[in-house]
């Protein structure tokens, strides 16, 4: 148990600029106190004492202001920073070295008795406030769910999940010493991974091309002696311009 807790206290001091020392995280940090809570609570329910699992848990509630319902399996240096309104479910599965922001919910949208209605956030997964992850399937190793995103379908390894409802920002396969495997505060990744973004910025660089294409066909006409009409002067594209309202 000691050996978890200096793992998780040492996570979050690598994870979260502000930590300072171990007495403050062990003190301060409601996310490391619910964590430790729901060890405990999900002893009781594993060795049947279901009631006085979801009794510490209720405590834990109260006290940290996160709910981790008993029979939720937590990996290792799992870290939910601030973690005010985070809600985790029964069958919700936590891989080993996963953020949580505050406000996020691991919900179910099944109600048979039995069946795994949470989802499972396999290794390095980052999850961004306010997020809503609902459905029983699986967010891939290092993974990212930004900010008030509602997820509704899995999502590859090494992807962004963003928007409401959430569509997947696909990126290479995490591969060992990647920049997958970066640490991303909030699930934050550059708008450039955003397919909209790129499709706007697409559709600004190809009517760039189209101006200089039509200039020089006007100019050749021209040149051909072949009479072109004047059209009204009108503003220049500005493309950069365009991408920087995009950015």
């Amino acid at each position: 148990m000691f050996h978890n807790l200096r793992e998780d206290i040492n996570s979050i001091i690598e994870r979260d600029p502000a930590a300072r020392n171990s007495w403050e995280v062990l003190t301060c940090y409601p996310g490391l106190q619910a964590i430790v809570m729901h060890r405990w609570a999900h002893w009781c329910w594993l060795h049947g004492l279901k009631w006085f699992g979801r009794f510490i848990s209720y405590l834990a509630r109260i006290v940290t202001g996160i709910e981790i319902h008993p029979g939720a399996t937590m990996g290792r240096r799992v870290f939910i920073d601030h973690g005010f309104g985070v809600v985790i479910g029964e069958t919700a599965v936590v891989g080993d070295d996963c953020t949580i922001y505050q406000g996020v919910t691991l919900g179910g949208t099944s109600l048979h008795t039995g069946a795994k209605r949470h989802p499972t956030l396999e290794r390095g997964v980052i999850i961004g406030a306010g997020a809503k992850v609902l459905g029983g399937f699986t967010v891939g190793e290092y993974g990212k769910v930004g900010s008030n995103a509602v997820l509704l379908k899995a999502v590859p390894a090494g992807a962004t999940a963003v928007g409401n409802p959430a569509h997947i920002v696909q990126k290479d396969v995490a591969r060992e010493g990647s920049t997958a495997h970066l640490f991303a505060a909030y699930g934050v990744t550059p708008n450039g991974d955003d397919p909209l973004s790129k499709a706007l910025h697409g559709l600004i660089n190809h009517a760039v091309t189209q101006e200089r294409q039509i200039e020089r066909i006007v100019a050749t006409l021209k040149s051909a002696g072949i009479a072109c009409s004047s059209l009204e002067e009108c503003d220049k594209f500005d493309s950069v311009k365009l991408n920087k309202l995009v950015d």
